[in-house]
Order: C-alpha cells, then sequence, then structure tokens
C-alpha cells in the first residue's frame, strides 16, 4: 500500500548510486551500487529501477539528487572528470517512465544534502553554504530559507588565473588525492591514503594536507563572499577521520570576525536523500 509520506529518493554520484525510501527526516530503507563507468544514464537507471522493482507501491513521489547541473528536468554534466554523461539528458522524463509516477523532482546533490542539513542536521536552519568533498566538490547555499538553485554553490568548478590549472576540484577531491597516492602506492584509493596517513606514512599525510589547505582557503572566500552562519563539511573525504581539523588547522588564527564556523555534517551520506526527499514533497 502506498504510503503518501514515503518518498522515494536517489542520489546518483560519481562514485555511487544510493536509492533509499525516506519518511520525513528518516531513512526507512536502502540501496546502494556503483555508479557504472561505461554505458549511459538511461541504463545506469534502469538497472537502479530493477534492483528496487519490489519498492513499488511503497511510493507516490521521486526526488533525484545527481552530481551536475539540472535544469528543467534535463542533466548536464560540469565535470566529466568526475561523471561523463551526456548534455541535457532527460533525467525527470525518465525517471517519471521507470518508477510511474508523475511527481518526480531534481535537483543537484549537494544542492539536496545542503538543504537536508538545514532542515534536519548541522545547519540548525541557519544560513548555511554546504560542502561536500568527496569524488568531486559539490555545494549548496540556503539564504533565508531559500535553497540556490542553478549554478548557485558549484564551488568546485572554480579557476585561478592560471588556466592550465584546471579547476578547483581536481586538487582537492578524492580523485586528486588516489592520483597522487599512485608514485607512492600504486592503485590507491582517496580511504587507503588516508589509512596510510594513520598509520604514519608522510606522504600520505603531505597529500591530505595539500588537500585540506585548498579546502581552508575555499571556506575563506566563502565567509568573505556570503558570510555564512555555518559552513557544514560532510562527503566521504571531508567526513574522513582528521581531515576537518586540518582544515581548520590551515585556516590559521584569523580574527574571530573572519573564521569560517565550520561543521561536520550531521545527516552523513543521508543528507542528499533526506534533502532530495523534502524537496520533492515540497514539489509534489
Amino acid at each position: 500500500m502506498t504510503r503518501p509520506d514515503t518518498v522515494l529518493a536517489l542520489d546518483i554520484g560519481g562514485t555511487k548510486m544510493l536509492a533509499a525510501l525516506v519518511r520525513g527526516d528518516a531513512v526507512v530503507e536502502t540501496f546502494k551500487m556503483p555508479t557504472p563507468r561505461g554505458g549511459d544514464p538511461e541504463q545506469w537507471l534502469t538497472a537502479l529501477f530493477d534492483a528496487i522493482s519490489g519498492w513499488k507501491g511503497r511510493y507516490d513521489t521521486v526526488g533525484v539528487a545527481v552530481t551536475g547541473i539540472i535544469d528543467d528536468g534535463c542533466w548536464s554534466p560540469l565535470n566529466r572528470k568526475t561523471l561523463d554523461i551526456p548534455e541535457r539528458f532527460p533525467l525527470v522524463a525518465t525517471v517519471k517512465r521507470l518508477s510511474g509516477s508523475n511527481a518526480v523532482f531534481a535537483a543537484n546533490d549537494a544542492q539536496a544534502a545542503a538543504w537536508g542539513e538545514y532542515c534536519f542536521g548541522a545547519g540548525a536552519q541557519e544560513n548555511l553554504v554546504f560542502l561536500t568533498i568527496s569524488t568531486g566538490i559539490g555545494g549548496g547555499i540556503v539564504v533565508n530559507g531559500s535553497l540556490l538553485g542553478g549554478l548557485g554553490g558549484h564551488f568546485g568548478l572554480l579557476r585561478s588565473l592560471d588556466e592550465d590549472a584546471g579547476v578547483l576540484e581536481d586538487h582537492v577531491s578524492g580523485n586528486w588525492i588516489a592520483a597522487q597516492a599512485a608514485p607512492h602506492q600504486a592503485g590507491a584509493s582517496a580511504r587507503e591514503v588516508f589509512a596510510a596517513s594513520a598509520a604514519g606514512q608522510g606522504w600520505a599525510a603531505d597529500i591530505i594536507q595539500a588537500s585540506a589547505r585548498q579546502t581552508a582557503l575555499l571556506c575563506r572566500n566563502i565567509k568573505l563572499m556570503l558570510d555564512p552562519a555555518r559552513i557544514v563539511i560532510g562527503g566521504g573525504i571531508g567526513l574522513a577521520p582528521g581531515y576537518l581539523e586540518s582544515v581548520r588547522k590551515a585556516l590559521g588564527s584569523l580574527p574571530p570576525r573572519l573564521t569560517p564556523q565550520l561543521h561536520a555534517a550531521a545527516l552523513t551520506e543521508s543528507a542528499g536523500v533526506v534533502g532530495i526527499a523534502d524537496l520533492a514533497k515540497r514539489q509534489s
């Protein structure tokens, strides 16, 4: 029997696809699978809906959070190194067909997570900027109780004056950490780099600190540009042991008025699905 207060929430990132049944801020049931590196989004979504076919009849509203940008229900990439998809893939139309629901809402995954943390987590319903440091870097902004959509919060795509340096997330993210580890430990994942650092490997600590310095500079700039009450940091890298403390140390001893107030995300990997579920309910 369909529960009108239950939302099917999907969170599709560069590493994993997470499906969840969400009721309020409670995640009732989840299913997770890796995001394929080949194929196309329609094939990925078909495989995901096949895997959760037993959930049909338990929801009538669907929220979809994805890495990249959503415009008019279409999904486009912002950094193909994070996830390579076609331009303007008809995400909402595809999910409507696969789910059988006409109540489908889509948003960027970090923006959805920002809303989740604002409503139910570390945002405490104050003006906030949310950063997810993961396979890439995502961001979301909530001001005066409203979520900024579109390109708002895509801090990972910031560039320096050196165009050859690429975008910020290419020097901070989990992909970058793993690439930097290759000369020291071939094939090491970002998680294994953190483990090596915890075991006292200096090369691993240096890589993590370099990432943290870039994140600290980003937080400092956000403070000056937007002056949010809180900067909430999540994601697999952002919440890795010691990373947030490394960011705080990298900020140094700024005057109190210039110091960003950093908080660890409270909803962890559920922030995106909780946030998109709430947004979808509000739109339905």
